[in-house]
């Protein structure tokens, strides 16, 4: 085995060590170049930043260069203020690194930079600067508020600036990291040019915690905006509560982590009025709402007036579970209602305190139309996973999304 000059000396001096004992030494510390501390390489490398002068344009790319023959650059590693490593390309000579992504802006950044000279001494050299801040940038707020809720509840992030350039949307997407529990797959989903929604293929494990933060401060998004601070979220997920009401035997069931804890005789929309199919989100809760006919366009005969007792809302334009003390007769056997689903004072109340905003209702065997994906509340869960998938950019495209109704000028509907 052929050996290097310098790995042979090495060798040597440790074999010699061995051989003449403790305490015995035949070759010290200034012999081996390798082991010597790092000399102040300042005279060895140069940068096209300079330390504690104004600020710099964090799209000029950071370049290091090796000044002297003999010298050359072993390692560079720039960090800004948040610990984020800069990219960098060392060339094979080792006589010049260069920036291959953009800095951040309106942070510092501290460069340290390893070296080696002609005899293999080893050098270093740190330094600092600030970049300049943006003068336009991209917040992001995450929804919903932090809490407690079931494990059908979406993330969502809003912008306050549009993202329509597809690798503008992949850096946006890089940047908000979800932490949720191991072996979780999940996706961010474009709902249009400001709104993103998150949720795992399958609902979130019950009982669990899951967060969401914002790594964009600073960061490039396109050549006007820069990423800003934005304030984390995390939620405790509780358990898995599944509710299925199906319309055409007229009868609620109520799981509990996969356990039927309860069976509902229920009224829901009758022709013209029909509840909608498909798989809603728990939205909020209200002890009383006064619900009118008029608010949804609903007059004439079928105008209405009524105090509306433990109403559990699962869509913006005012479909809820609630008690319906007025049409008693019909629970179980017929639907009557204006599009919600009505049961009995008694277990609208039950239902009332046993379900929590995140958790899972679904309306099956209907005549009414399905359920809105987007702009009607969560509906979310309705689209299947290949399509979700496709709503973001890191994945397997974008698609466009419909955005959010106006939800001031939706009201209940009894």
């Amino acid at each position: 085995m052929k050996h290097s000059p310098r790995l042979w000396t090495v060798l040597s001096c440790s074999l010699l060590v061995a051989s003449l004992g403790a305490g015995a030494t035949a070759c010290g510390s200034g012999d081996n170049p390798l082991s010597a501390r790092p000399v102040d390489a300042g005279d060895q490398v140069a940068f096209n930043q300079t330390a504690g002068r104004r600020p710099v344009d964090p799209n000029r790319p950071l370049e290091i260069t090796a000044k002297n023959k003999g010298s050359r650059i072993t390692d560079v590693t720039a960090v800004d203020t948040h610990g984020r490593r800069l990219a960098g390309e060392l060339s094979a000579k080792g006589d010049r690194w260069h920036s291959t992504a953009p800095m951040a802006a309106g942070v510092r950044y501290t460069v340290t930079v390893s070296t080696e000279d002609e005899r293999g001494t080893p050098g270093q050299r740190t330094m600092a600067f600030d970049t300049t801040p943006s003068k336009g940038v991209l917040k992001v707020e995450f929804g919903p508020e932090e809490g407690k809720y079931g494990v059908g509840q979406p993330l969502t992030a809003e912008l306050n600036e549009p993202v329509k350039d597809k690798a503008a949307r992949a850096v946006v997407e890089r940047g908000l990291v979800v932490d949720a529990p191991a072996g979780v797959e999940g996706a961010w989903h474009w709902v249009d040019d400001k709104n993103l929604h998150y949720r795992p293929k399958d609902y979130w494990p019950a009982n669990t915690t899951v967060s969401v933060r914002s790594n964009l401060e600073g960061i490039k998004i396109t050549d006007e905006l820069h990423g800003a601070a934005a304030k984390p979220l995390k939620l405790e997920i509780g358990d898995r509560v599944e509710v299925t009401t199906d319309a055409s035997s007229h009868w609620l069931t109520f799981k509990r982590n996969g356990e039927v804890i309860n069976s509902i005789p229920v009224t829901t929309g009758k022709p013209g009025f029909s509840t909608r199919n498909g798989i809603k989100v728990v939205l909020g809760k209200q002890y009383y709402v006064q619900m009118r006919g008029d608010t949804v366009g609903i007059g004439g005969s079928e105008y209405y007036n009524l105090p509306v007792y433990y109403a559990t809302r699962v869509t913006w334009s005012g479909e809820y579970v609630h008690a319906a003390p007025w049409s008693v007769g019909s629970h179980g056997y017929a639907n009557v209602s204006h599009g919600c689903t009505g049961m009995s004072t008694g277990n609208a109340a039950w239902f009332y305190e046993n379900i929590t905003e995140g958790d899972i209702v679904q309306v099956i065997n209907s005549i009414g139309d399905d359920m809105d994906i987007f702009g009607n509340g969560f509906g979310d869960w309705n689209m299947d996973w290949k399509d979700w998938r496709e709503g973001s950019a890191l994945l397997k495209g974008t698609q466009d999304g419909r955005s959010h109704v106006d939800q001031a000028r939706l009201r209940p509907t009894v």
